[in-house]
């Protein structure tokens, strides 16, 4: 396997990246330039073309734990350290994103369309609070909990507390299910009732709760829940 020092000049990832701009790379060159160094016998763009076709694309190998990428031959902690760093950063520009905090949210699929990249690739259930605007606009988005829904960590006084500091007018909760089944367990129409009656003490209303599953969703609103 031709190493990339045996490349032409120009179609070596890091020159490449500074000729030409990042986007007129491949994925698998982009990936290449963060793993830094391949293995005996395997050049880097070889491991990165690998790692990408194992998992269909970047967006599945961005869901890995550190304990899965050190499984790759050539992977180690500080590679494995530089990959989730990376991931992570994509996430939170992602979501930090001048047209995010400007999103006026006016059905579900608003939502759902900002959502959907962010948690459908999570292996963990993420609970989050979407604090609202009067004019329907996203102020800041919360994650409440990490892990399993339930009522002992999922607590009505956390989410209306992060309302209360951003000034929210409403709310919309939203969380994922990892094993892609878009429909509402009974522990999620539990604590969303809950949820809600505490919005109309506080006078701040729930406008809906999303569940993304994959590349799908589900409304309460729409499903006539709340």
């Amino acid at each position: 396997m031709s190493k990339v020092k045996d490349l032409p000049i120009d179609d070596r990832p890091r020159e490449k990246l500074l000729l030409r701009g990042p986007q007129n790379l491949t994925d698998a060159e982009l990936l290449a330039i963060l793993l830094r160094t391949g293995t005996k016998g395997h050049s880097v763009l070889a491991m990165a073309q690998d790692m990408i076709s194992k998992e269909n694309n970047l967006a599945q190998l961005a869901s890995k734990s550190s304990a899965d990428l050190i499984k790759t031959s050539g992977i180690g902690k500080d590679k494995a350290a530089t990959l989730l760093a990376a991931f992570e950063i994509s996430r939170r520009i992602l979501s930090q994103t001048k047209w995010f905090s400007q999103k006026k949210i006016t059905s579900p699929a608003d939502v759902a369309e900002i959502f959907i990249p962010l948690l459908r690739d999570e292996l963990k259930e993420q609970f989050i609070v979407v604090c609202l605007s009067s004019a329907n606009k996203i102020i800041r988005h919360s994650t409440i909990s990490l892990g399993n829904l339930n009522s002992s960590v999922v607590h009505p006084r956390e989410i209306f507390k992060t309302a209360i500091e951003n000034n929210s007018a409403s709310i919309i909760l939203v969380h994922n299910h990892p094993s892609e089944n878009p429909e509402p367990s009974n522990e999620d129409i539990s604590i969303t009732k809950k949820i809600v009656e505490a919005g109309k003490i506080m006078d701040i209303p729930v406008f809906d709760h999303i569940i993304i599953a994959g590349n799908s969703y589900t409304s309460f609103v729409e499903k006539r829940l709340i």
